[in-house]
């Protein structure tokens, strides 16, 4: 038995252990199914013992495979904790914060306020451009937290993640001036009918959204605009859409593009269902100041209320929230 063990090795096996199938395990942890076997065979030799049984139709643990993970998962979760808790001569690291987009209202309240109940702490703001890209962010550590729809994530993605309900947010729809629909107040739905919508289809780091989207338009006849070239920044996107002149399914809060109107969408009301977003075992003062800020406005101003109208898929409805203190 060696005096120490390599936590990549015990993280490996514990892929293993609850996927029991070697593929899926290497696709959680982002790594080769080679390498991830290669480093369960070196924790075997390590600790002298079989601890998976393999054969070509499945793969399950020994009874010795059975006894080291309860001890793996104790080692992995402290270790998380500890990465997560790194400071610096007692003073907390800068916590990054992604905010989705620039114009979008509910991240940027939220850090806002959050900056207030902790002026001591660095808050610092990126924008990653959906929760499926920021998810993997985050567990590599290059982001801690973001805002979006979890229940959109993959499975894997949301193992290692923990939330918090914001924002039950109202969906809208972006038309061209020139739009049939552009002089109505609000649009019905069902009057997209027979269009083509733009909800991020072919970005992978929106994938959420696009899922959203999908559902929503299923059984009204609205179609999902093809894959367009990846927009970096406001000014790209703008000229590609300008340039098909695709409506474009947005929230109520989004900011308006040129040559443009933004319409609230009703008959029934969409919601975009929008979490906070972190990565699993996190302690950090900045975390539970963003989390004080998004409880605020859920309680003042109803935030976390489902309109009476309102369309949201079964898995997307929230918990009902808890005390933050």
């Amino acid at each position: 038995m060696p005096a120490d063990l390599d936590p990549r090795l015990l993280r490996a096996f514990v892929a293993v252990a609850e996927e029991l199938h070697f593929t899926r395990a290497a696709a959680r942890l982002y790594v080769a199914q080679q390498a991830l076997s290669r480093d369960v065979r070196r924790l075997e030799r390590e600790l002298g013992a079989e601890l998976f049984l393999r054969s070509t139709r499945q793969v399950t643990l020994t009874a010795d495979g059975e006894r080291l993970l309860p001890y793996a998962r104790r080692v992995l979760a402290a270790q998380d904790e500890l990465l997560a808790a790194r400071t610096s001569f007692g003073r907390a690291r800068p916590l990054l914060v992604d905010l989705n987009s620039p114009g979008l209202v509910t991240g940027r309240r939220v850090l806002h306020r959050a900056r207030e109940l902790a002026p001591d702490c660095e808050l610092m703001a990126r924008y990653e451009s959906g929760l499926t890209g920021a998810a993997e962010q985050i567990l590599s550590g290059r982001l801690d937290v973001s805002f979006g729809r979890f229940a959109g994530l993959d499975p894997a993605l949301r193992s290692g993640l923990e939330r918090q309900p914001v924002r039950y947010e109202p969906m809208a729809v972006i038309l061209p001036e020139a739009h049939r629909l552009a002089a109505l107040p609000e649009v019905p739905v069902a009057s997209l009918a027979g269009e083509t919508v733009y909800a991020g289809a072919g970005n992978p780091r929106t994938l959420e959204w696009t899922d959203l989207a999908s559902r929503l338009f299923e059984g009204y006849g609205i179609r999902l605009a093809p894959p367009l070239p990846l927009a970096v920044g406001d000014e790209e996107f703008e000229r590609i859409m300008g340039k098909t002149r695709y409506p474009v399914l947005a929230v109520v809060d989004f900011p308006a593009l040129p040559r443009t109107v933004r319409r609230p969408l009703v008959d029934p009301v969409p919601l975009s269902p929008v979490s906070l977003v972190w990565r699993r075992g996190l302690v950090h003062p900045g975390l539970d100041a963003l989390r004080r800020a998004a409880a605020e406005p859920a309680e003042r101003e109803g935030w976390l209320r489902l309109p009476v109208e309102a369309w949201i898929p079964l898995e997307d409805i929230f918990p009902l929230p808890g005390k933050i203190r």
